[in-house]
């Protein structure tokens, strides 16, 4: 008597299931499994609606989520080692972070039942619990928040954890967080993994500090256009600075030199005027000197305009044209003293 081999037939509600998940899968560049378990009916519609227009949610039987990975290939297929559990598949053509920041984002706070793990420590908070004196004070301290009746309502003394996070609730715990509507935890879509353009995302790779991200592409911008500047090396964010630290440099090189050009004058006259009113100054016979110089005190020279462009350049070409003056000021000091009064009088005259 021989055997007979039977072969397994697909049922086509199966078939056409499969069909729709390929084709939803191949509909987003981001495509994601979500855990959904714990989340009520009514929740988990509003978060879908909520979704509608960046990202949508598709649940199905985990084996028919497998086999339409499976059948997609191209590297989506490592998504079916997160397919355990309630789960869906969740797909958006914005990028993975968006997507865990809008995931994130639609989480909401919900109470917790007996036997579920605390997801972070519950503590039940100092204050007026608004409850009647009664028999809740004793379910209160059972549960280990420091509670005693103050005038004519249960107060919690003082900030008090019933629960650390990992432990296991119990009835008595559960009934007085709901008691107090307090609730301890998050209910949303949790999302377990998501691909996208050819790289697996975890949710550990995608939580993000967006300001603290901001401020290190600032950084990197600012360091980044430093180092152009300073090695002079032109680009479309640098050429502007360049070009005016070069104009910058060339005027304090065209004042220290004394080169008489249209951009350099008048800093040259004013350089002028303030050594010969430094000159002046020095000069105790008043009738030594013109009139329009005598009683005159000492002005400070006339420096390059300020180049916004790199202050440690202005600084240096300032010191430069100090030098300059004080040079040039110790020489004409030096022929004072030789000419004497009546010649730099005669100078004057």
């Amino acid at each position: 008597m021989s055997s007979v081999r039977k072969t397994e037939t697909i049922p086509q509600w199966k078939r056409e299931e499969v069909d729709e998940l390929v084709e939803f899968i191949d509909s987003y560049q981001s495509v994601g499994i979500v855990g959904v378990a714990g989340i009520p009916s009514r929740q988990l519609q509003a978060m879908r609606r909520e979704l509608h227009g960046s990202a949508a949610v598709r649940m199905s039987r985990n084996t028919l989520t497998n086999r339409a990975l499976e059948e997609v290939d191209d590297g989506v297929e490592q998504l079916t080692e997160y397919v355990s559990g309630q789960v869906a598949l969740v797909g958006t053509n914005d990028n993975p972070f968006g997507l865990f920041k809008q995931l994130e984002a639609s989480k909401t706070p919900a109470p917790i039942n007996a036997g579920e793990v605390a997801p972070n420590d519950i503590v039940i908070p100092e204050g007026d619990t608004g409850v009647d004196p009664g028999p809740f004070v004793g379910e209160l301290q059972t549960v280990g928040a420091s509670a005693r009746i103050m005038d004519g309502s249960i107060k919690v003394t003082e900030d008090s954890t019933v629960l650390t996070e990992g432990e296991v609730v119990d009835d008595d715990l559960a009934n007085v967080l709901v008691e107090l509507g307090i609730e301890p935890k998050e209910v949303g879509l949790d999302l377990r993994a998501v691909y996208s353009e050819g790289v697996l995302f975890e949710p550990d790779e995608l939580e993000l500090d967006v300001d603290e991200y901001e401020a290190d592409i600032r950084s990197a911008a600012a360091a980044a256009r430093n180092l152009s500047v300073n090695a002079a090396y032109p680009t479309a964010a640098t050429a502007g600075t360049l070009l005016a630290k070069a104009s910058g440099e060339a005027k304090s090189v065209g004042l220290f030199a004394e080169i008489e050009s249209p951009d350099v004058v008048p800093d040259l006259i004013g350089k002028a005027d303030a050594q010969l009113r430094a000159l002046a100054a020095q000069i105790d016979d008043d009738e030594a000197l013109p009139e329009e110089l005598q009683g005159v005190e000492a002005a400070p020279a006339t420096e390059p305009a300020a180049d916004d462009a790199d202050e440690e350049e202005e600084e240096q070409a300032d010191d430069n044209a100090e030098d300059a003056e004080e040079t040039d000021t110790d020489d004409d000091a030096d022929d004072d003293g030789d000419d004497g009064g009546e010649g730099l009088g005669a100078m004057f005259g």
